[in-house]
């Protein structure tokens, strides 16, 4: 009797620790899945084991994340002026679009997914600008632009938002920006306020 009392309690001993331990994995496997693994699956960078993307995610806000993102893409320019190349095809393809359309918003999208946000992702600059997101006229002059907002700039002849941007900074009547598209590469460049058309926010 004293046998079976120990064999029983050996075994339910045996069954406590494989259950805490397994208990511990699926704590560090939940961990995991609220960080890389969902980064993992919403940036097409680390998707595809790029070290660098995900280093940037690690201990920076959202806002920079984006930014971040951005800035490693200055200096990429079209193949041949058309809309193409390696990388602007990248861009385009985020938004389901081939090569031979305009990028910049597809640029826009792009550094937003890679910074792990599934909005905006359109290639039509004027979606990006809904009066909901929009900052108002107040708000601007009060200085509520912030690093990452989005610009646009109107064009007359087409009666319509045609080019779309990120605020990296604004300096006075100044923004300081990483755009796409803009003569064919993406880059940074420094804007008066007065000529821009919208900002919007997209991200709170």
């Amino acid at each position: 009797m004293a046998t079976m009392h120990n064999l029983f309690f050996g075994i339910l001993s045996v069954a406590v620790l494989f259950l805490g331990r397994a208990g511990t994995v699926a704590v560090r496997e939940q961990k995991l899945s609220g960080s890389y693994a969902g980064l993992r699956s919403t940036d097409p960078l680390v998707e595809h084991g790029d070290a660098v993307a995900m280093n940037c995610y690690i201990g920076s806000d959202l806002r920079k994340r984006v930014i971040d993102s951005a800035l490693q893409e200055i200096g990429v320019r079209e193949a041949t002026g058309n809309n193409d190349g390696p990388r602007v095809e990248t861009y385009l393809r985020y938004v389901g679009l081939g090569k031979g359309y305009a990028w910049c918003a597809a640029f826009v999208s792009w550094c937003y997914g890679r910074a792990g946000r599934s909005l905006p992702r359109n290639a039509w600059s004027p979606a990006l600008f809904p009066k909901a997101r929009q900052y108002t006229a107040a708000q601007i002059a009060q200085g509520s632009i912030r690093q990452a907002d989005l610009f646009a700039i109107y064009s007359c002849s087409l009666g319509r938002i045609n080019h779309v941007g990120l605020v990296r900074q604004q300096k006075g009547n100044w923004i300081v920006t990483v755009e796409g598209n803009s003569t064919d590469k993406v880059l940074s460049k420094r804007r008066l306020l007065a000529t821009i058309y919208a900002f919007s926010n997209w991200l709170d």
